[in-house]
């Protein structure tokens, strides 16, 4: 079959080539043609050529369709060491950090709930522009207008492709009141371009407590990266953890998807970790490249494997990642 979609693969380190692994199973399951190229990143990659982000790997990224991303272990104090996850988000202008909330059936979790949170994915105080000072240390934050424009106006275009009526725009404008106030100001002019839908603001710890209390009356948040951030990791906590949580680091012109979780070295090879998120991940790339019936047609099987209780340990069941990944491939 001749390959339709060059797709740059990056498992990194831990659990990251682990999971990424069963998912290029799964894709290569689908009949779509894929050309998978490897890309090499994080602390392995440092190991072996002083970077945790080779130029190579960035050229491979730039030439590719789309990216699937595994994850990354962070050292501490290695002098220089950088993310590169986070630099390549900003190589790239992945400027929308995307994360979809969708109940699963897994026991002793709220149902019902549907949303999505669009996160700032280059700025604020993740510019990683720190210094120390005699009496102790500073960070910059930094928004940008057009930061402010381009993912503001995603939120409502994805609004408006998915048909959703409401969009909430969280920040700290009380007392953030110029990064924060430009962030609101922005979104309100925003907004009158699109009538057919609400716009509400909301205090990001007001957000953070309504998201338990009132999970339903989200649609879509709209927020700066570091409150996105946090929020959807809570957010992560009411539709099954981070094992189950999918984002998408998107740009005008490149998507890199990837789990939520992070390496968790100690199980790393085990063949013992839950793949979902990762799957999700895909279905969520395969929509970046228009393959939106086949990503479908994989949820609906993950939903029913959970559904039957075809599970790894960490959701009740007794699967290793593999066997979970072959119960979702016969299901399709």
């Amino acid at each position: 079959m001749k390959k339709k979609y060059q797709i740059c693969y990056m498992g990194g380190d831990g659990i990251g080539p682990d999971v990424t692994k069963e998912s290029l199973r799964l894709l290569q399951a689908t009949g779509i043609g894929f050309n998978f190229i490897k890309g090499e990143i994080g602390f392995e990659a440092y190991k072996k050529y002083d970077t945790p982000l080779p130029e190579k790997t960035i050229e491979i990224c730039k030439k590719s369709d789309a990216i699937l991303f595994g994850a990354i272990t962070t050292p501490p104090n290695i002098k220089g060491y950088f993310s590169p996850i986070v630099r390549l988000r900003k190589i790239l202008d992945l400027y929308a950090n995307v994360r979809p909330f969708k109940s699963l059936p897994i026991p002793d979790q709220k149902q019902g709930i549907d949303f999505i949170i669009v996160r700032e994915n280059t700025e604020d105080l993740y510019v990683g522009q720190e210094r120390l000072t005699k009496e102790g240390a500073i960070a910059e934050r930094v928004i940008t207008k057009k930061g402010c424009e381009k993912i503001i106006k995603f939120a409502f275009e994805l609004a408006k492709k998915q048909d959703r009526k409401k969009v909430t725009v969280v920040h700290k404008a009380n007392i953030l009141r110029i990064t924060d106030g430009l962030f609101l100001d922005i979104a309100k002019k925003i907004s009158i371009s699109y009538p057919n839908i609400v716009m509400e603001d909301m205090l990001v710890d007001s957000c953070a407590m309504q998201l338990i209390k009132k999970t339903e009356a989200f649609d879509i948040i709209v927020t700066t990266n570091m409150f996105g951030d946090i929020l959807s990791d809570e957010a992560a906590g009411l539709t099954g953890g981070l094992g189950v949580a999918a984002s998408g680091n998107i740009g005008n012109n490149q998507g890199l998807f990837e789990p939520v979780h992070g390496s968790a070295p100690k199980y790393a090879g085990k063949n013992i970790v839950n793949p979902t998120a990762s799957f999700l991940s895909s279905t969520m790339m395969l929509e970046f490249l228009g393959e939106d019936k086949m990503a479908q047609k994989i949820r609906k099987s993950i939903t029913k494997t959970i559904e039957i209780g075809l599970t790894t340990k960490d959701l009740g069941g007794s699967l290793k990642s593999s066997e979970f990944t072959d119960k979702i491939i016969n299901n399709l």
